[in-house]
């Protein structure tokens, strides 16, 4: 059984719709509007985004069996720059001030054009990064950016499903005892390890 099937099947009776939802996204049916190297590239970047250990480490140990290291690296570099641009923008955004939000960002982020993948496919990657991080003014930009690169609607929804679902998983397994315990939290008990 994989890394990842372990975690899955850990998951606690609670989040038994997470744990189908991971399977059928993830599973070998996989996702029909996405290409491998978009589904699995979507999963590392929210799982990064997630920062839940263990999901990260399986789903980059499922990923690996499925898609190259470029494609990999690319998925954690746009979970890297959402993790600083989706705080910068969304404070912008939250802050309302019009000659702030007129201010150039003034940070690096050379990484969004070289990749080294094609940029329909990094879009979705910081797509699925900004929805698991709650970046509005990210998110938007990363669905029109898809667009503009020739993805379909279906497309960007099934890189947010997979976001949604990664999130979920990474929220439940720090809910759990351990991250391989699937023993459920019962009422009164604490969530802590």
């Amino acid at each position: 059984m994989s890394e990842l099937e372990t975690l899955r099947q850990a998951l606690p009776d609670y989040g038994k719709d997470i744990r189908l939802n991971l399977g059928s996204l993830l599973g070998s049916g996989g996702v029909p509007e996405l290409t491998a190297a978009q589904t699995w590239g979507c999963a590392i970047a929210a799982a990064v985004a997630a920062r839940q250990p263990a999901l990260l480490r399986a789903v980059e140990a499922e990923a690996a069996r499925a898609i190259d290291p470029a494609t990999a690296e690319a998925a954690r570099t746009a979970a890297a720059l959402m993790a600083m641009t989706n705080v910068y923008y969304r404070a912008v955004h939250m802050a309302g001030d019009a000659d702030l939000a007129k201010l150039p960002a003034g940070l690096r982020m050379n990484a969004l054009t070289r990749h080294g993948i094609a940029q329909a496919d990094f879009e979705l990657f910081g797509l699925a990064a900004s929805a698991v991080k709650g970046c509005e003014g990210c998110t938007r930009a990363h669905v029109e950016g898809a667009r503009k690169h020739g993805l379909s609607v279906q497309a960007v929804q099934a890189a947010l499903r997979i976001a949604a679902v990664i999130h979920a998983a990474a929220t439940l397994l720090d809910a759990v005892p351990t991250a391989t315990s699937a023993a459920p939290i019962t009422a009164g008990e604490p969530a802590l390890a």
